[in-house]
């Protein structure tokens, strides 16, 4: 609607400054012949904004103007709200300045408007991490983001899975992610992902950076997403499903076999899986105990059959109160069946 787009104009300039035809084209999604238009328009309005000719010209607002946000429609305001994520503002250290942002804006809005947004506010309420979720340790994210902010190189200690745990890294913190409910550190050399909760301690020195030119944050982490994905699919696996228990598989493996799982006779469903990796197959598997029947490839059938052969030899008897039961053996694939059996146990 021309109205919205009119009121889009002035917040851009009021936000960003001076912007050309161009600019506010390209993020109007309108054509810049639309924009000197508009422009005309809230000229006839009385918006004090003019045009700067020339190579670095373009329209601004005359200084000091604002304009109240009188112009939100129902579902804007509604919306407002629901953007808010007091968890994560307050482990940023931002918490009392989001109360008081959220009390300015909703001051602003006219009084229909403000009962929509308190409305959507009394009945959905955003939390972000799965239900198993522990606490991370965040001490050090406030330190973290303010080196993100001031553009200064951190010196921090992490504890990563590889031997050795504990590593000393100087860093370039490009930016924060918030990812399920935990923070990332997305940040040079590479750049690579850490996870601030595995940070030791942290140290800001004196050393300014500047992030290269062209580096998106959003853009970088969505393909950092991509990459992870296609990494965790590494392998297939063919199995015979029992009816429910699909429904018990990782994400991925569960929705392989809503896809392309074949009904047969006996009420079971034969599928094609992705696996991650021969550790990760085998405790999927097991956890599923009689309900899966693993028929390709051959090695992760023999790998699991081992790993049930050395849980069942923990029952066979009376209990032995800490007895060790003996490593599956097939050597290589016996050492997977043994870590497989491990890390279901862990799960």
């Amino acid at each position: 609607m021309k109205s919205s787009r009119l009121l889009s104009i002035i917040l851009l300039l009021q936000t960003r400054g001076r912007l050309t035809a161009d600019e506010l084209a390209a993020e109007l999604e309108v054509s810049p012949r639309t924009v000197y238009r508009d422009i005309e328009a809230l000229h006839a309005a009385g918006v004090p904004l003019y045009g700067d000719p020339g190579h670095h010209g373009g329209y601004r607002l005359l200084d000091g103007y604002r304009t109240r946000l009188t112009g939100l429609n129902t579902p804007e305001a509604q919306s407002l709200f629901l953007a808010g994520l007091p968890g994560a503002a307050s482990a940023l250290g931002l918490g009392a300045s989001l109360a008081s942002t959220e009390l300015k804006l909703r001051a602003a809005l006219p009084p229909e408007l403000r009962a929509e947004a308190d409305r959507m506010r009394a009945r959905f309420h955003l939390d972000a991490p799965g239900w198993y979720a522990e606490d991370d340790d965040l001490r050090h994210l406030p330190e973290v983001a303010d080196a993100v902010w001031a553009g200064r190189t951190l010196r921090v200690r992490y504890r990563r899975w590889k031997e050795p745990t504990d590593v000393d890294r100087v860093l370039d913190p490009y930016g924060l992610v918030l990812k399920a409910g935990r923070w990332y550190l997305v940040a040079a050399p590479g750049p690579r992902t850490y996870r601030v909760d595995q940070i030791l301690s942290v140290a800001v020195t004196g050393d300014a950076f500047e992030i290269p030119a062209g580096f998106d944050l959003a853009a970088h982490w969505a393909a950092a997403q991509r990459d992870f994905h296609v990494r965790l699919r590494q392998g297939e696996a063919t199995v015979r499903l029992a009816p429910g228990a699909a429904a018990r598989l990782p994400g991925a493996a569960a929705r392989a076999a809503a896809e392309n799982g074949v009904p047969e006779a006996d009420g079971w469903t034969r599928a094609v899986l992705p696996t991650e990796s021969p550790e990760q197959a085998l405790a999927a598997f097991l956890a599923l105990g009689p309900a899966v029947e693993v028929l390709d490839p051959p090695e992760l059938r023999t790998a699991l059959q081992e790993a049930v052969r050395a849980t069942a030899a923990l029952y066979e008897g009376p209990a032995a109160g800490g007895r060790t039961p003996t490593a599956p053996a097939g050597g290589a694939q016996g050492a997977v069946a043994q870590a497989a059996v491990a890390q279901a146990a862990r799960q």
